[in-house]
């Protein structure tokens, strides 16, 4: 239906002809039933939410469940050790003399030292003074209640601005105790140790501050694993069994040494009234499945035919987490008795009624409560977007979850408009006022549904791992903006993330954000059209080298190795996290500009000819790599990267699942030697 667009391009700037063209279009959406009217004014009802969804704001972390060590790193990362990722990050530059090295840099450990002071002088302020002037701290009870007490270098005593942060502490005297402290419902830990090579040269020989960090964390079924047949199934199921019971471990080796990693217990500590205080070792973990569209061979009817993946994945998943729900495992997750599973690619209120019925009947297969399971509806398709209350309305009594994710919602943006004309590039939609209109529509939906206090408003994912600097920047922008979660691509980067937090209350900046006029869904339906008389022959083979280069060194990896999320170097050899949303944008990206006659198909095969030896280059490094210039034909990844391009413009809403499951598969018959796993 978008072929009938009359609206002009790049030179859209709200002429009456355009107002015209945006409101003909509504009518006629509403009129086929792609946007549906919207009902009574309504709020959320989920009950038995856990407080790290309900009323905790903190960063959360994706991670691929078939990989046991990432999936036990992620859910581990519920407390991070700031010291370690300031000074293990770009956030401490290595000039003058602080260059990161294999010994311990002082002169990096006192930079990163008075990072940390700066940071509790903003997040745990004490009266009159600064952290980086104590000379020591002290618990001292006063009236059966402890306070925390600072001495500073000149010895006069203060106390914290705010003395209810102070919450807990570990050990007495001077030498090797914690402070626990809370701010914007996170939690802040300031370890003591004199012996300890920071602590020692630290100010109140403070030898770290742990932040809580990774609050929540999505064990991933979907788009950052590579899982195709039967055995993969089981190997995505076991991992998530074991989270729940408590008793998946990772063996590997780390510097030459066999280490074991498993999840963590609960920490401990004594609260200010004397009183034992518990506080959960690791994240709260949601499962994402898979979503409507996929079948699986995993499981077979009667006839031979194959399942749909997204519904084994409910009974599966649910299956596996009913020892928590009866609170039998060794290791908790859910303290509410909840199940949490995200739901992606949905397509509208129907679809999103049809999760609700599926997992409605799990329940009832089970003997569970009604809305045990509860629900994350991603917001990334542009039907669900421009019918998003309706949506959530659709599953008011399990909802716990909603969010952004440019990477998929721009893959379906091109191919929901492919014949409308063809796309500016991708660096250039980033700027249109479609999406400022899609991010703000997110929240501003969610506020007026009533998800604060109950629900997470979430934003998407930060990209390049080893910019952290770059990170902490620009990641403000989420908290502000009024998401109460967003994603983060590792748990430094969670730990770094956190201070955000500590910087806004979310739930404030909500209140805000609910009194300022909401986006408009005229914006939200202009697609990031561009006229193509603007595109010079360098900027369209640049462009086409960029998408080429991203999709081949995605794609090889997924195919011949199993790999579904990875770092990946960019053109530029930036190393990039990659999984199957980067890889839908590229692909749909190529596929327009060839329906429009942009390019050419000669054009393209050329350029992926060419950028798969520079892919070849970048993998070198690695012995299980086979070159794909050795033979073009022969290389399974190389025609599967080649039929996401050309056969684009046919796959359902520019899904790259069909086409990578097929070669996949093909590539673990042809070589089953190089079907590795991905532990």
């Amino acid at each position: 239906f978008m072929s009938g667009l009359s609206f002009s391009g790049r030179s859209m700037t709200g002429t009456a002809k355009d107002e015209a063209a945006r409101e003909d279009h509504i009518v006629f959406l509403k009129k086929i039933g792609y946007l549906q009217a919207e009902g009574a004014p309504f709020e959320i009802s989920t009950k038995g939410v856990d407080p790290e969804i309900a009323s905790v704001a903190g960063p959360q972390l994706v991670v691929p469940v078939n990989n046991a060590r990432f999936a036990l790193n992620a859910a581990n990362a519920r407390w991070g050790s700031l010291y370690d990722a300031l000074y293990g990050t770009d956030l401490i530059a290595d000039g003058d003399g602080r260059q990161r090295g294999e010994a311990y840099n002082p002169r990096r450990g006192a930079a990163v030292i008075r990072y940390g002071a700066r940071f509790l002088d903003r997040a745990i302020p004490l009266g009159g003074a600064s952290h980086a002037d104590v000379r020591a701290y002290r618990v001292e009870t006063v009236w059966r209640n402890a306070e925390c007490i600072a001495t500073l270098v000149g010895g006069r005593e203060v106390k914290l601005k705010n003395s209810r942060q102070f919450v807990g502490y570990q050990g007495r005297g001077e030498a090797k105790r914690s402070l626990l402290f809370r701010n914007n419902g996170l939690h802040i830990e300031i370890q003591i140790d004199p012996d300890h090579p920071v602590g020692r040269d630290a100010a109140a020989n403070v030898s770290d501050i742990i932040l809580e960090a990774a609050v929540t964390t999505i064990q991933d079924c979907e788009d950052s694993v590579a899982a195709v047949d039967a055995p993969d199934k089981v190997n995505v199921y076991r991992n998530w069994l074991g989270l729940m019971q408590g008793t998946l471990q990772a063996n590997f080796s780390k510097d030459g040494k066999s280490q074991c990693r498993r999840l963590n217990p609960d920490r401990k500590f004594i609260g200010p009234d004397g009183s034992l205080l518990t506080l959960p070792g690791r994240s709260l973990m949601l499962v994402r499945n898979v979503g409507h569209l996929m079948t699986t061979n995993a499981v077979v009817d009667r006839h031979g035919d194959e399942v749909f993946e997204g519904i084994l994945d409910a009974i599966i998943t649910t299956a596996c987490a009913l020892c928590d729900v009866r609170g039998d495992n060794r290791l908790r997750n859910s303290r509410s008795g909840s199940i949490y599973i995200v739901k992606p690619k949905m397509h509208g209120p129907d679809e999103v009624r049809f999760a609700d019925l599926l997992f409605a009947r799990t329940e009832a297969l089970f003997g569970l409560e009604r809305n045990t399971i509860k629900i994350g509806v991603m917001d990334e398709e542009r039907r669900t977007t421009v019918n998003l209350a309706e949506c959530i309305r659709a599953v008011k009594d399990r909802l716990v979850f909603i969010n952004t994710g440019f990477l998929d919602r721009t893959g379906d943006e091109i191919h929901t408009s492919m014949h409308a004309g063809p796309m500016l590039t991708k660096e250039c939609i980033k700027q249109q006022s479609w999406l400022n209109a899609y991010e703000d529509w997110n929240v501003d939906t969610g506020i007026r549904c009533g998800l604060p206090g109950r629900a997470q408003i979430g934003k998407g994912m930060w990209p390049m791992p080893d910019e952290m600097k770059q990170m902490v920047e620009s990641k403000l922008a989420h908290p502000l903006a009024g998401a109460n979660c967003a994603w983060v691509p590792s748990p430094s980067a969670a730990t770094l993330h956190a201070m955000h937090y500590h910087d806004v209350d979310v739930s404030k900046r909500q209140l805000e954000i609910a009194g300022r006029s909401p986006a408009t869904l005229q914006d939200i339906l202009s697609p990031p059209l561009a006229d193509s008389a603007d595109f010079t022959p360098e900027i369209i083979q640049a462009e086409l080298d960029n998408n080429a280069q991203g999709i081949l060194g995605y794609v090889v990896r997924w195919i011949e190795q199993g790999i579904g999320c990875s770092k990946v170097p960019d053109i530029h050899d930036v190393g990039l996290m990659e999984d199957r949303a980067t890889l839908r944008i590229s692909s749909q990206h190529i596929a327009n500009w060839l329906l429009h006659g942009v390019i050419t198909g000669d054009q393209v095969r050329e350029t992926f000819r060419r950028m798969a030896c520079v892919v070849d280059r970048q993998n070198a490094h690695d012995p299980r790599y086979k070159r794909m210039s050795q033979n073009f034909d022969d290389s399974i990844a190389f025609r599967a990267a080649c039929d996401l391009v050309f056969k684009g413009a046919d796959q359902p809403n520019g899904y790259t699942e069909p086409l990578l499951h097929a070669y996949r598969r093909q590539q673990k018959t042809v070589s089953p030697e190089r079907n590795l796993s991905p532990a």
